[in-house]
């Protein structure tokens, strides 16, 4: 009996340690597509946009493996306005005096007309959408991206490489720096 409460007691003692020195985990900060206007009229930064749909097994994938990386969350947070934009939404979305609409709201995997202007028709997904800091479209990268793969891109973009080199080139000078 003694060893029982020996054991249970070492196990809440245990507990209580492991939780006090447990960080919390930072997460991304998602806004809506309306909340980052706003905040881009007030302070341009450049923009990412994950298009998904809730049926999509690889924008789950995404989500818990690569925007849950704790350098991707703080480079994201820092560098970028980050939104998270489900492509068959049923919800109307103004913008620039134009009104984007999912025109089949009831209807299944029926786009949503932002979705769709996006990425230009070609709806796969995840999609990642980066736009610059005037709302101009810099480039679409459609498809999974574990977190290397991934933090090659956000890098690019941020740091503007893609006005002087391809993804591919910038990739090759990335990745030796970092080794």
């Amino acid at each position: 009996m003694k060893k029982i409460i020996v054991a249970v007691l070492f196990l809440i003692w245990f507990s209580s340690i492991k939780s006090q020195t447990i960080k919390p985990i930072e997460s991304i900060k998602w806004l809506s597509f309306q909340e980052m206007v706003v905040l881009q009229k007030q302070n341009p930064k450049k923009v990412l946009i994950d298009v998904y749909t809730d049926w999509c097994g690889y924008c789950k994938k995404m989500d818990a493996e690569t925007y849950t990386n704790s350098e991707i969350i703080k480079y994201l947070n820092e560098k970028f306005y980050i939104v998270k934009l489900n492509a068959e939404m049923k919800d109307s979305i103004v913008y620039e005096k134009y009104t984007f609409v999912n025109p089949n709201p009831n209807q299944t995997r029926s786009t949503h007309q932002l979705a769709y202007s996006l990425l230009d028709g070609k709806l796969g997904y995840p999609s990642t959408v980066f736009l610059d800091e005037k709302m101009q479209r810099l480039t679409v990268a459609p498809g999974y991206y574990n977190a290397k793969n991934f933090e090659i891109i956000i890098n690019w973009i941020a740091s503007e490489a893609y006005k002087t080199q391809t993804n591919d080139d910038f990739a090759k000078s990335f990745v030796s720096k970092v080794k």
